[in-house]
């Protein structure tokens, strides 16, 4: 599945795109989040301990701040769980597969090479040894 269809598939399961719909900061606080995704703060902490992409940086006082995508992926959790009907664990699956796909594919070994062979490469250099030592003598 390409970026796009996938990026379409999780805007059609949140039923908009939630950056739109999001205030312009760097970091939410707990209480924000919660207002915002509309699940107490209890259960926000809860979604941390079953999801592991999901983990809020800490404040120097212990207070959990989360970024944007964070509260994106707390969006598409709520609705997964509540619109969608799925369990922790289908939810954890799906989003799980939704990662797998996104990660780009290795190249070709072909491709990947620095040096198409490292034989021909290290005849090449002493070859040019030889003739250096050929010039010198």
């Amino acid at each position: 599945m390409s970026q796009s269809a996938q990026a379409s598939e999780q805007d059609e399961l949140l039923g908009a795109e939630p950056s739109g719909q999001l205030p312009d900061k760097l970091y939410f606080r707990i209480g924000e989040v919660s207002r915002l995704v509309g699940v107490p703060a209890y259960v926000l902490r809860y979604w941390e301990t079953e999801f592991p992409a999901l983990a809020p940086k800490k404040s120097p006082g212990g207070q959990r701040l989360y970024r944007r995508k964070d509260l994106e992926l707390l969006l598409l959790i709520k609705q997964l769980l509540y619109e969608q009907k799925f369990t922790i664990a289908g939810a954890r699956q799906w989003l799980a597969r939704q990662k797998r796909q996104q990660r780009p594919r290795p190249a070709a070994p072909e491709q990947g090479r620095l040096f198409p062979d490292y034989e021909t490469v290290l005849r090449e250099i002493r070859r040019g040894l030889a003739e250096l030592i050929e010039m010198l003598s």
